[in-house]
């Protein structure tokens, strides 16, 4: 399994629209790619000295060559929206992980 782990600083200024377009449209448009089996959003819970909120989206996917058809099929439209939308009032990051063992 691997989750595909977006990390975003958001600025409070757009924060309640941001998490909104999130649950409501962002994150559907991305499982309904059907690349992903689900996907949760949590709270990253450490202020940040540049302020903002900070949340991961873990999305997580059957393998690395799923992964990569989502990067090459569907990433940049999605991506597109959320620059055209938030632009300069946040910061994103991506971090592939590998699941080894739940206990």
């Amino acid at each position: 399994m691997i989750i595909y782990n977006v990390t975003t600083n958001i600025h409070e200024s757009v924060h309640d629209q941001w998490l909104k377009w999130m649950q409501e449209k962002h994150i559907p448009e991305v499982l309904a790619t059907q690349k992903f089996s689900s996907a949760r959003i949590v709270r990253v819970l450490v202020e940040e000295e540049m302020g903002g909120i900070t949340y991961s989206v873990q999305y997580i996917t059957d393998s690395k060559a799923t992964l990569e058809r989502y990067y090459l099929e569907d990433a940049p439209k999605l991506r597109q929206e959320a620059l055209e939308l938030f632009a300069d009032k946040m910061l994103s990051f991506r971090t592939e992980l590998e699941l080894i063992s739940e206990h």
